[in-house]
């Protein structure tokens, strides 16, 4: 799709790819909050919060755009175009994103949108969801005894042109971190099997991280479809694979104050 723009008319506004951070309000970081205070208008994603969409003003135009596996809202495209016209209509337009818009985020792709339609743009980082739920699950993603790297991968595993380096993530030496790999799972077991990962490696599947409704279950790579297909597994989820997610249970320091029937982290053997 092309971009459309207003041939004789100067862009009036300025565009701002905003990281709203994993979902507790208190991690925004202090420029991203200073400028939603000033938005026109919002363009934003399906996990940020209530309570970060609640600092919006109420006279800025709010415009849901947020993509969920099978549940998408609008396409690329049709963002990309929303964020060209804004500028040309609104003063502060603002496009807020769950974690940080440039890890998974799509922010890269939208800002070459607004670079080719020569607007004025700014980007703010936000805590990514990698970094977020893994403090509040007490998982730290590198440790000397257990991780010297860390790894970030889509579990969006389809893509048949774009293999996934399975051996590169094999590394026992490493923490592996999987976005949107929930409905994948049983790829990537038998993906990081097949390149030798021992079937005891921990994982640990996060939901709703550093939220009120944040729940941890922890097993193994050898049962990692079961802790995915967990009827009490709410998205969104972020999968942590590596030695480190031994330490959640003594690291684990984040209480969230819900009354609920079972234990926040549930072990599945």
């Amino acid at each position: 799709m092309d971009i459309l723009t207003m041939p004789g008319q100067v862009a009036g506004g300025k565009v701002w790819i905003v990281g709203a951070g994993p979902g507790d309000v208190d991690l925004l970081t202090v420029k991203a909050y200073r400028v939603l205070q000033s938005a026109d208008v919002v363009l934003f994603d399906a996990l940020v919060s209530s309570e970060i969409m609640a600092l919006i003003p109420a006279s800025a135009e709010k415009i849901a755009v947020g993509k969920r596996a099978g549940l998408h809202s609008a396409a690329q495209s049709e963002i990309n175009q929303l964020l060209v016209t804004k500028a040309y209509t609104r003063k502060n337009v603002i496009r807020l994103k769950g974690g940080d818009p440039f890890i998974f985020g799509r922010g890269g792709e939208e800002l070459q949108t607004i670079v080719e339609a020569g607007l004025d743009f700014e980007v703010i980082p936000g805590i990514t969801a990698a970094s977020g739920t893994a403090a509040y699950a007490g998982i730290p993603l590198t440790h000397r005894d257990y991780a010297q790297g860390v790894s970030f991968i889509t579990g969006h595993c389809q893509l048949a042109s774009r293999p996934m380096d399975w051996r590169g993530y094999a590394n026992p030496n490493n923490t592996l971190v999987v976005y949107m790999g929930i409905l994948n799972a049983n790829i990537i077991k038998t993906g990081l099997l097949d390149a030798g990962r021992a079937p005891d490696t921990p994982v640990a599947i996060v939901s709703k991280a550093t939220t009120q409704d944040q729940r941890t279950f922890i097993g193994t790579l050898s049962n990692i479809e079961q802790l995915a297909a967990d009827p009490e597994l709410v998205m969104p989820a972020l999968m942590v694979i590596g030695d480190v997610v031994a330490l959640a249970d003594s690291l684990n320091w984040f209480k969230p104050q819900v009354v609920q029937s079972t234990n926040l982290t549930k072990q599945i053997k």
